[in-house]
C-alpha cells in the first residue's frame, strides 16, 4: 500500500486542522492506520492509531488525548487526523503509517512495526 499525507499548514494556537492520508492499493480496510509526528530536533513519536476492523479501536498519545481524533473511511481509502485546540508544541512533521495486522488492542496498535509510511506533512502552530 502507498500512502500520501496532506492537509498540513500554518495555524494559530487554538485553531483546528484536519490531516488526511490517502492510500492506494488493495485491501486498505485490512490495515491498521496510525499517525506519528517528529518535531525539530526530536525523535519521532506516536500520536494516534485506529484498527482495521468495523467498530475500530482507537488509541492516542496522552499529549493529544481529548484534542485529536483519528478516523477512517474505508470506501475512500483514507484515514484522517482531526486536530483541535492546537498548541505550539504540536508543531511537527506528521506522518501516516499502515500495517496489515489483525490486532485490535491499543497495545498492539501502539507497538506494532508499521511497514508502510507516507511522506509527511508539516504542521506549524504559532503562539
Amino acid at each position: 500500500v502507498q500512502l500520501q499525507a496532506f492537509g498540513g499548514g500554518l495555524v494559530q494556537a487554538g485553531d483546528s486542522l484536519r490531516l488526511s492520508c490517502a492510500a492506494s492499493g488493495r485491501s486498505f480496510s485490512r490495515y491498521a492506520m496510525a499517525w506519528f509526528r517528529q518535531a525539530p530536533g526530536k525523535e519521532r513519536e506516536f500520536v494516534a492509531a485506529i484498527s482495521w476492523s468495523v467498530g475500530s479501536t482507537t488509541t492516542y498519545a496522552d499529549t493529544v488525548k481529548g484534542r485529536f481524533t483519528i478516523a477512517r473511511n474505508n470506501t475512500k481509502n483514507t484515514a484522517y487526523l482531526q486536530m483541535n485546540s492546537l498548541k505550539p508544541e504540536d508543531t511537527a512533521v506528521y506522518y501516516c503509517a499502515a500495517e496489515n495486522t489483525d490486532g485490535t488492542s491499543s497495545w498492539i496498535l501502539r507497538h506494532v512495526v508499521y511497514d508502510y509510511w507516507g511522506q509527511g506533512t508539516l504542521v506549524t502552530v504559532s503562539s
